[in-house]
């Protein structure tokens, strides 16, 4: 189920098919070998469908891209939630200084009100992708047509900064079967992460750059937050760590854009859209 395998089946049977198809196979002729086993397959299929929803590198319901390509020895940063007027100048700062590049997966409904630093997210050489409108924890619980229309409604709002991106982050990297139908018309691919901090937005940032690392490998797309931290105090705690990680990724892994790491682009220039 690793999305490395997945990417080019892009429209075609998912996982999920296949094995709800397999289970239903299976489960016929046990139904006359073995009467009580028959229920069997089915069952794993079933707990399998609960279970993938929650595992972000899981390519069940869709292909997900959460890793670099196989011979990859390079690491992609992303950053999520954001934009955001306390952090996301800091942010970019902060990325200048350690000249990293970042793809910074925003929230529609902060683009909408913050376009400005959209702009300068852009202005400062940073690619962009698209994290829902208003992330809702359950989104992929919503139908079709509403998920769809949520991830269109950011998608026509960076229109208005003049780029269209090609990938979808879903909140909390949840997917769900109504996830492929609702990106087949909107030309988005899923991409996820796989290394993270558990930094729970930015609440839990201490020794923030020492999880990381320890955890980080070749391949990796590290996932990081635009959100303010709750207090001072845990804003110039995350300020810190987060200089200490951008200087010790430089140190220690080959750091490269997100475009270079999955091996396609990230989003397209357009002309810019008026409200």
């Amino acid at each position: 189920m690793n999305s490395r395998k997945s990417r080019n089946n892009r429209y075609g049977c998912s996982l999920a098919e296949k094995s709800g198809f397999a289970a239903f196979l299976l489960a016929l002729p046990l139904g006359f070998i073995a009467p009580s086993l028959a229920g069997l397959p089915l069952l794993l299929f079933l707990l399998a469908c609960l279970a993938a929803p929650f595992c972000p590198q899981c390519s069940f319901f869709l292909p997900v891209i959460s890793s670099g390509r196989p011979e990859s020895d390079a690491i992609a940063l992303t950053i999520d939630d954001g934009p955001s007027p306390s952090t996301t100048p800091l942010l970019l700062e902060l990325l200048a200084k350690h000249r990293l590049q970042a793809t910074f997966f925003v929230i529609g409904e902060k683009a909408a009100a913050y376009p400005e630093f959209i702009d300068l997210i852009l202005a400062h050489g940073h690619t962009i992708g698209n994290h829902s409108y208003r992330h809702d924890n359950f989104l992929m619980c919503r139908s079709i047509s509403a998920l769809e229309k949520d991830i269109r409604a950011t998608q026509d709002i960076l229109a208005q900064a003049g780029i269209k991106p090609l990938l979808f982050r879903p909140p909390i990297g949840i997917t769900s079967p109504r996830l492929k139908p609702a990106l087949a018309g909107l030309g988005l691919q899923t991409v996820t992460f796989s290394c993270r901090a558990l930094d729970r937005g930015n609440r839990n940032v201490a020794n923030l750059a020492a999880r990381i690392l320890k955890k980080l490998r070749p391949g990796d797309i590290l996932l990081l937050h635009d959100n303010p931290p709750p207090t001072s105090g845990k804003f110039a705690c995350w300020h810190m760590e987060l200089d200490r990680l951008f200087s010790r990724l430089q140190e220690l892994h080959h750091v490269v854009t997100l475009a270079e790491l999955i091996g396609q682009p990230v989003m397209l220039a357009i002309e810019k859209r008026s409200n």
